[in-house]
C-alpha cells in the first residue's frame, strides 16, 4: 500500500484530480499556510486573498525561489519577469476546514481548486481537489504542479528543506503521462 505522502493523485471525474497529504498540525498551522500571503509563498504562491466567498485571489508563482537548490526554469514555463501570475475568486471559505477558489480566469478557461483539511490525530488531512481542467497538457501540468507544490510544504512543515520544485515537477509530469489516461481532461 502507497504512503499517501508519496502517492499520485488521482482522477476522480474527467478533468478532476484529487491529491491527498498527511501534514503535521494542529489545523489552524495548515490553514495559515493555504491562507496567508508569506506562508503559502513559500510552498506555492504569495499573493492577496479576500477571503469570503467572492473576494479575489491573485497569486504569484515565484517556482525558482522555493528552495536553495536552482536549476533553470523549463523553457515553456518561463515569463519575463521570473513569475506566473494566476486570478480567481473565492467560491467557499469556511475557517479552518474549507476554500475553494477558480483558477485561471485571466486567460478565460477556468478552473477551481478546492482544499478540505480534516483533523486526524495531531495530524491534518489536507484534500486538494483541482476540476475542470479544460485538456490532458493542462491535467498534466496541474498533477505534477500539485504533487510537487505540497510535497514542499510537508518538507517545510516537517522540518526539511525542500528540494527544487522544476526538478520534482519535470519528473513528476512525465510520471502522471504514463499513470493518467490519454481521455482523462474534461
Amino acid at each position: 500500500m502507497n504512503d499517501i505522502n508519496t502517492a499520485f493523485g488521482t482522477l476522480v471525474a474527467p478533468g478532476t484530480l484529487r491529491l491527498q497529504r498527511s501534514l503535521p498540525g494542529p489545523i489552524e498551522r495548515v490553514w495559515h499556510y493555504l491562507t496567508d500571503s508569506e506562508a503559502r509563498g513559500s510552498w506555492l504562491a504569495s499573493g492577496p486573498m479576500d477571503l469570503r466567498v467572492g473576494g479575489d485571489v491573485r497569486l504569484e508563482f515565484h517556482n525558482d525561489d522555493l528552495s536553495d537548490h536552482r536549476v533553470p526554469t523549463p523553457e515553456r514555463y518561463r515569463t519575463e519577469d521570473g513569475c506566473h501570475h494566476q486570478s480567481g475568486q473565492v467560491t467557499a471559505c469556511e475557517p479552518p476546514r474549507l476554500l475553494a477558489h477558480t483558477w485561471g480566469e485571466a486567460d478565460g478557461s477556468a478552473s477551481e481548486v478546492r482544499f478540505d483539511l480534516q483533523p486526524d490525530g495531531d495530524r491534518v488531512l489536507l484534500t486538494i481537489t483541482h476540476a475542470r481542467l479544460p485538456d490532458r497538457a493542462a491535467l498534466l501540468s496541474v498533477s505534477a504542479g500539485w504533487h510537487a507544490h505540497v510535497g514542499i510544504l510537508l518538507d517545510q512543515l516537517e522540518g526539511r528543506a525542500p528540494g527544487n520544485f522544476w526538478v520534482a515537477h519535470e519528473a513528476l509530469e512525465t510520471a502522471y503521462a504514463e499513470r493518467l489516461p490519454r481521455e482523462a481532461a474534461a
